[in-house]
């Protein structure tokens, strides 16, 4: 079984802007929620940058962000965790979600680009649904991309004779989510009144190889941990297909993201 990505939270963060706004747009689709002062849980927090934004939007609420990546927890730990300007709280802690069941209600359980990363991730549905207090919102978002030059390449690359015996099975998949009609359905089938979406950004990049450099945050991580110092002579060949797929402009590389996203409030 390949090893669990080594994170890198400064590299991750080298695009946060782009990387937010997925999740801004998610938190505007969700509804007042039941509780006051709320209980939120964030599921993949990430080195808690945009967990911090669940505070502006709940300013009285008790946060929690849930990672299993010790390095983006550390970040989260040293830059967000504490008391928030309204009165509320922010925390962190280590969780896993493929494991992970609430335990205690929750007034919002949110995961931002975490699900892809989650095996039969939707077979979790249930008991998330159910650690949602009446009223309560399970809203998530996830990359869509799969099929995109930026994925495909690397896939490629990795089955290639020169990696095959040491990538295979390293990589996600076309079939890491669902498409927004079947997470409806799924989320609809447990009583929730959902609202699922997707959207393709188009996200226009600036700098030296900047797709490369987008991906070394994110999809890469596997191969890079699989890889260690050995990775230089993947990365010349997957920089030199992505110059070709993604080329520069006058005005900076163009990098079209699609991401699918579900809102679905429980039952009060």
């Amino acid at each position: 079984m390949p090893a669990a990505p080594v994170w890198d939270p400064g590299q991750y963060l080298r695009h946060a802007g782009h990387r937010a706004r997925p999740f801004a747009d998610l938190l505007a689709r969700v509804p007042d929620l039941p509780g006051g002062p709320p209980r939120i849980a964030d599921l993949g927090c990430g080195p808690g940058n945009v967990t911090a934004l669940l505070a502006e939007r709940w300013p009285t609420a008790h946060i929690t962000g849930y990672d299993n990546s010790p390095e983006m927890l550390d970040k989260a730990h040293t830059e967000h965790e504490g008391p928030t300007p309204g009165g509320g709280r922010l925390d962190f802690a280590p969780a896993d979600a493929r494991t992970w069941t609430p335990a205690q209600p929750y007034d919002l359980i949110v995961s931002n680009a975490t699900l892809q990363w989650v095996p039969g991730h939707a077979a979790r549905f249930p008991d998330w649904i159910a650690g949602l207090a009446p009223g309560g919102t399970f809203a998530f978002q996830a990359p869509g991309n799969f099929d995109s030059p930026s994925h495909r390449l690397m896939r490629e690359l990795a089955h290639s004779p020169r990696w095959k015996d040491r990538l295979a099975g390293t990589l996600r998949h076309d079939d890491a989510v669902l498409t927004p009609g079947a997470y409806l359905e799924r989320l609809a089938d447990l009583g929730c009144t959902v609202d699922a979406w997707e959207t393709t950004y188009l996200h226009l990049l600036h700098g030296e190889d900047p797709v490369l450099d987008w991906v070394k945050g994110t999809g890469l991580r596997p191969v890079l941990t699989e890889l260690g110092d050995g990775a230089e002579e993947f990365l010349a060949d997957y920089r030199a297909a992505l110059r070709e797929a993604y080329p520069a402009t006058a005005h900076g590389t163009l990098f079209p993201f699609r991401r699918i996203f579900a809102v679905a409030t429980k039952e009060a």
